[in-house]
């Protein structure tokens, strides 16, 4: 499209700061309402692997994250008492590295920048209240009061996304998957130069991810009930007691963990959104519209993918509505494969009987997956 277009992007997350910055560079008009009064706390560390890391080169931000976070190119496998099994390199594309970890908060605030830096306007406090669409434009009440009328919003609002909620009702609320993470930041241990994966048991699944010379986070799977929350006063010790059968660098890194704060937990749940992803000029895109289980570590660079290719196609086609429609022809079948290998996953290491189409995808394998997910998106 020849003419700037004026874009509200709700939610300032990892896909929407990305989205703003590539819009924004394109000389288009875009601001993000994001209900968190500041971009500190979001959470532990992330895997950005050799996809989203070409993201964030088209972007210009490839350097400020390698500087932030600690670049590997191996998985390890470890049994429970912590001998290794395997170790599988990473494959990578071209000439970024196959893998980084970097803090989440980290990387919140180097795509803030990056976003304002582009022109971008992030407006804190503030979420979606009303929206119509009449067809030639959107029309947005923010709950800062202010009014705006925008060629295209699009919901990076999560997993949770109020966005999609308005758009489809309840028709694709989250959908628990009986298992929940644990993450806390420990000192990063020598031996841990990359994601070092203990598992061997159907219990529980820990892995440890390097994300600074200094950091490294530690992560945990277990089977929860869907209503269990842990203990503020001893959720490090519940995940203490969660991660007993564990030892070497599991165990080493469990003994740094005194603080029940410090704990992160969440439920692990997936999102698909069947119907299309955009209604008229409303479109959701990364969890919103479909969250995916972390076992392949591309829920944040599925969105990020989202972001730019999103950017590419406004460029590319001569409407919005276009726009979208090809969009989606591109992002979807990518998007749901990771969805489904990632499920199908889940189910293996945890002994949860497989479809047949489960069964299809597990015979690519993790290593696999990840030659498949290195080319070009």
């Amino acid at each position: 499209m020849a003419s700037p277009l004026r874009a509200l992007i709700h939610g300032g997350g990892i896909g929407g700061l990305t989205l703003a910055t590539a819009l924004a560079g394109r000389g288009h008009l875009v601001e993000v309402a994001e209900l968190c009064e500041e971009l500190d706390a979001l959470g532990v560390g992330i895997i950005q692997p050799s996809n989203a890391l070409h993201v964030m080169r088209e972007i210009g931000v490839l350097d400020d994250c390698l500087a932030a976070g600690f670049v590997w190119d191996a998985l390890t496998i470890c049994d429970p008492a912590g001998a290794v099994l395997a170790k599988i390199p990473q494959p990578r594309m071209g000439d970024v590295p196959s893998n980084n970890g970097i803090p989440r908060p980290a990387l919140a605030k180097l795509l803030a920048r990056a976003a304002t830096a582009a022109g971008a306007v992030i407006r804190f406090g503030s979420t979606i209240t009303e929206l119509t669409d009449d067809g030639a434009g959107v029309e947005v009440t923010l709950s800062d009061g202010s009014t705006g009328r925008w060629d295209l919003v699009i919901g990076f609002d999560g997993i949770g996304s109020p966005l999609r909620r308005r758009l489809y009702g309840d028709r694709y609320a989250p959908e628990y998957t009986g298992f929940a993470n644990w993450r806390v930041t420990v000192p990063r241990a020598p031996e841990v130069g990359g994601v070092l994966m203990s598992a061997g048991n159907r219990a529980a699944k820990a892995l440890l991810t390097p994300i600074t010379d200094e950091l490294m986070y530690l992560g945990a799977v277990f089977a929860e009930a869907e209503d269990f929350r842990p203990d503020p006063e001893r959720a490090h010790e519940q995940l203490a007691e969660r991660l007993a059968d564990f030892g070497g660098p599991v165990a080493e890194a469990l003994t740094e963990v005194t603080d029940p704060a410090a704990v992160v937990y969440s439920r692990i749940s997936q999102v698909t959104v069947e119907e299309p992803w955009h209604v008229g000029r409303v479109v959701l895109a990364g969890d919103a519209a479909h969250a995916s289980t972390p076992h392949l570590a591309q829920g944040a660079a599925m969105a990020v993918e989202d972001a730019l290719v999103l950017a590419l196609t406004l460029d590319a086609e001569p409407s919005v509505p276009a726009a979208l429609a090809a969009w989606e022809t591109r992002r979807r079948p990518r998007a749901m494969w990771v969805q489904s290998m990632s499920r199908a996953v889940l189910k293996q290491e945890t002994g949860t009987p497989t479809t047949p189409e489960d069964d299809e995808l597990l015979r690519t394998g993790i290593p696999g997956a990840a030659h498949v997910l290195v080319q070009p998106y």
